[in-house]
């Protein structure tokens, strides 16, 4: 379990951790808190980017505010589900397959206050809002010492088999739908908020060895740090070079300390020791070309949904050598400048060395301590502690000043849009079919979409016994534009474009839009709309404000509905019937008359499931009504009624001629209105009333299609009285 708290990434310049110092934090580091370190000290940077699910794969220590990828420890088989559609008449029936799973990803090994965005596959999974784009249940363990086990992993483990995962953040995903992702699991990254705040170098050392270090004298913070590796060392030599700052002894413990004010100036007293072999003060100043000349700082920057971000310092002067410091902190592109600057500077200042032998008076100084020296400019930091023939002797290194702050930029990224996820809105309605297919059964289309511009498809299921029995309808994927009428149209004759009248609707989703049409174009069916109960066609759409739309040019009453032109009212539905973004069910002939409930559940529907209803009518299946009906008077006092009949399969009359049967047979009705009622069959468009048989005052009549499965609307006309001829 030791390697549940290691970490080490990336080359600590100059060397915080040495010598003697080295040494004591080897035995109290590794020997007592870890395992023997192992020839690996940790993870490149971007390595915390990948998800992993091996065993034995170290879990990090989170701090501050990261996005880490984290480890999947459990997982279902994927659950498929089958759906059938289509089999309207002559066509076979289509079954497809859906997939989800559930699975747990385990996040940090110390307490987390919470989870924000999480992405899968690079794109965002849950949006700031909290809001999933993807259809799952979400739970979030914290790490809480008494938390219990997940319900859903007992369920599938077994009760009392099930680890609570103590001291562990981990989240849990339920049902989580494949369909987005290829039909595996995605690899997900989490913004973890593992502290309310940035955290210290110091802190974040102290918690990584209790009772072994020290860290209240380190300065400076980090947004974010992710400890993770095979060794503790690796990582305090990591937040050295954050901190800029060192290691020193303090009793059996370490304490992390700042480059900060010295604490003693010394002097050189060579001369007292050099008859007891002592020496001198020997200077050295190493060649620039040990120096790096470059330092390249690789960390995760905010400012770029936490990408990778590289800055560079350079300096001038002879030498080649490049160095790479692997950050695994949250930084700002200025605040990593500032830091490879500050490398860099310390680097070129630690070629400065110095021995210095002095008296017992500096015998209380430890390696890490800073001083000053008589008659020198600067500070140093104590790199070695000698006592050999009673001679005291200090190495030190000379310390850079402190980093003047430096402007930078994080350059262009690309963050994954934040599309707001909301309530579905869905309309369910039985119209005539709309790609003039002859249906067998009724069909009821569904559109859905919502006002949030993220939504991304519903589940849906609907119930033609008033609730009792639901069944999967499949799910709709895109969203329709959808909205609302304001200004309602007026009556206008469906045989002529209406120019007179407008339409004024609010869209759901003021990002969708609506567009022109030409006649060529409105001819093959574009800007069909459902306007309450109308389907019409718009030439021009002209744009009011953000979300309100001016409709003109209207093709009015299409495929048999102009008995609904002039019935709507501010409030009523606004459907584009866009293709691929409706979704139909069919259900029994028995079923007409009832009314079908639909239930739409999508990612954005966390308090219930839409729900909407349509009557079944039998508009999709039975003829549409006949049209010119006339009566002519013959000779004799006869008359003639006529009329032209309509098909449900041939709505555009393409030969000019006449249109599809598409019933079993030819048949009208015809409806004399009276005390009783008069009723004429007939198997022609045309009916003669001989003049014995016509009624003696001016009568209505009504004229239905008979057809397979049931009478269409009907037709009016008025018979005249004989008198009136």
């Amino acid at each position: 379990m030791a390697t549940l708290v290691l970490t080490a990434v990336g080359t600590a310049i100059g060397g915080p951790i040495g010598g003697a110092l080295g040494a004591l934090l080897g035995q109290a580091v590794d020997r007592d808190i870890l395992f023997k370190p192992k020839r690996r000290q940790g993870p490149r940077l971007t390595e915390l980017a990948v998800q992993t699910s091996s065993y034995g794969t170290p879990i990090p220590r989170q701090y501050g505010t990261m996005r880490i990828a984290g480890s999947v420890i459990w997982s279902t088989d994927f659950v498929e589900t089958e759906q059938e559609g289509g089999g309207g008449k002559g066509k076979p029936s289509q079954t497809s397959y859906s997939y989800s799973v559930s699975f747990a990803v385990l996040l940090s090994a110390r307490r987390i206050t919470g989870v924000r965005r999480i992405w899968a596959d690079g794109k965002l999974l849950r949006g700031a809002a909290g809001d999933f784009k993807t259809a799952t249940r979400f739970r979030l363990y914290l790490g809480d010492e008494n938390q219990s086990p997940d319900p859903g992993m007992s369920a599938a483990i077994g009760f009392g088999a099930t680890p609570a995962h103590r001291g562990t953040a981990y989240a849990v995903f339920e049902q989580f739908e494949l369909a987005d992702y290829g039909n595996r699991i995605p690899s997900l990254t989490f913004e973890v908020i593992a502290d309310d705040a940035p955290v210290s170098p110091g802190a974040i050392a102290a918690d990584l060895a209790v009772d072994v270090v020290d860290g209240t004298g380190a300065a400076g913070t980090l947004d974010g740090f992710s400890a993770y590796g095979d060794s503790v060392r690796g990582v305090l030599e990591t937040l050295a070079v954050a901190n800029g700052g060192g290691f020193a002894p303090l009793g059996a413990a370490i304490r992390f300390t700042a480059d900060g004010a010295p604490i003693r100036t010394l002097e050189d007293r060579g001369d007292d020791t050099n008859a007891r072999g002592g020496h001198h003060g020997v200077r050295a100043i190493a060649p620039i070309d040990t120096v790096p000349r470059t330092i390249t700082l690789a960390h995760y920057d905010s400012a770029r949904d936490y990408q990778t971000g590289l800055q560079r310092v350079r300096r001038p002067g002879a030498g080649v050598r490049e160095e790479r410091i692997e950050m695994p902190a949250v930084l700002s592109a200025s605040a990593a400048k500032t830091m490879a600057a500050g490398a860099l500077a310390r680097a070129a200042t630690a070629r400065n060395r110095r021995t210095l032998t002095t008296g017992w008076d500096a015998a209380d100084l430890t390696p890490g301590d800073v001083v000053t020296l008589a008659g020198e400019p600067g500070r140093w930091r104590i790199a070695g502690w000698r006592l050999k023939d009673f001679v005291l002797t200090l190495d030190l290194v000379r310390l850079a000043a402190a980093p003047i702050a430096i402007g930078a930029d994080s350059g262009t990224g690309l963050p994954a849009p934040d599309l707001l996820n909301g309530p579905t809105i869905v309309h369910a309605v039985e119209l005539p079919a709309l790609d003039d297919a002859v249906l067998a059964a009724p069909r009821v289309l569904i559109a859905a979409g919502s006002a949030a511009p993220g939504w991304r498809g519903a589940a849906l299921r609907y119930s033609i016994d008033g609730g009792t029995v639901w069944q999967s309808a499949g799910s709709v994927r895109a969203a329709a534009t959808l909205g609302v009428v304001v200004i309602a149209p007026g009556v206008a004759p469906a045989t002529l474009i209406d120019h007179r009248h407008t339409i004024e609707v609010t869209l759901a989703d003021p990002s969708t839009s609506l567009s022109n049409a030409a006649d060529a174009l409105l001819d093959g069916g574009a800007n069909l709309a459902l306007v309450g109960d109308e389907l019409l066609q718009f030439g021009r759409a002209e744009q009011i404000d953000a979300a309100r739309w001016r409709l003109s040019r209207l093709w009015r009453g299409r495929r048999g509905t102009e008995a609904a032109i002039g019935t709507q009212a501010p409030g009523d539905r606004f459907v584009l019937l866009t293709p691929g973004t409706i979704a139909t069910i069919e259900v029994p002939l028995a079923a007409l008359g009832a009314t079908v409930r639909v239930l739409a559940a999508g990612a954005g529907d966390t308090e219930a499931a839409a729900e909407t209803e349509a009557p079944l009518t039998g508009a999709s299946v039975r003829p549409p009504s006949p049209v010119h009906a006339r009566a002519e008077a013959l000779p004799g006092g006869d008359l003639q009624l006529r009329w032209v009949r309509r098909s449900r399969a041939g709505w555009r009359w393409l030969d000019g001629v006449d249109v599809p049967l598409a019933e079993e047979r030819e048949a009208y009705r015809l409806t004399l209105a009276g005390t009783p009622e008069r009723i004429i069959d007939a198997n022609a468009a045309d009916i003669v009333l001989p003049a014995a048989e016509r009624p003696a005052v001016a009568t209505l009549a009504t004229i239905t299609s008979v057809g397979t499965h049931g009478l269409s609307p009907a037709a009016t006309m008025t018979l005249p009285a004989p008198e009136e001829e």
